[in-house]
């Protein structure tokens, strides 16, 4: 059974996952499954936008996600520094680029997302 200072390190690693954009799962492909537990990163709901959501971007051990996050957040920093504040802002305009560009492409097909279907989108 874990101590309560591993609950807090995990509460912690769920907040970092978030605002990185990224939930964490049970992957669905499971190649490593005797080296013991695996997690998965996937997109969260509308957060990176050119991948898709039922992506894994990464699969593993609990250690080496952090390690990986890390990398993802160097990558991001060094972004920053190389082309300054502006990359974030051409990142978010890129992003909702594309998501207009899937919204035009789902109502010209004349399909609706799934929880459209049934009932309002917010599910009520």
């Amino acid at each position: 059974m874990a101590g309560y200072q591993a609950v807090i390190e995990l509460r912690k690693l769920e907040e970092r996952i978030d605002k990185l954009g990224f939930r964490m799962g049970f992957p669905k492909t499971r190649w490593g499954e005797e080296f013991g537990d695996q997690v998965a990163l996937m997109p969260k709901d509308d957060c990176l936008p050119i991948y898709s959501r039922d992506a894994e971007l990464y699969i593993g051990t609990l250690e080496g996600m952090r390690d990986w996050l890390t990398g993802f957040e160097k990558a991001r920093e060094y972004d920053r520094m190389l082309m300054g504040k502006s990359v974030e802002t051409k990142r978010d305009r890129k992003e909702q680029d594309y998501r207009n560009q899937q919204l035009m492409r789902t109502i010209k097909e004349g399909k609706l997302p799934k929880e459209m279907i049934g009932g309002s989108p917010n599910g009520v």
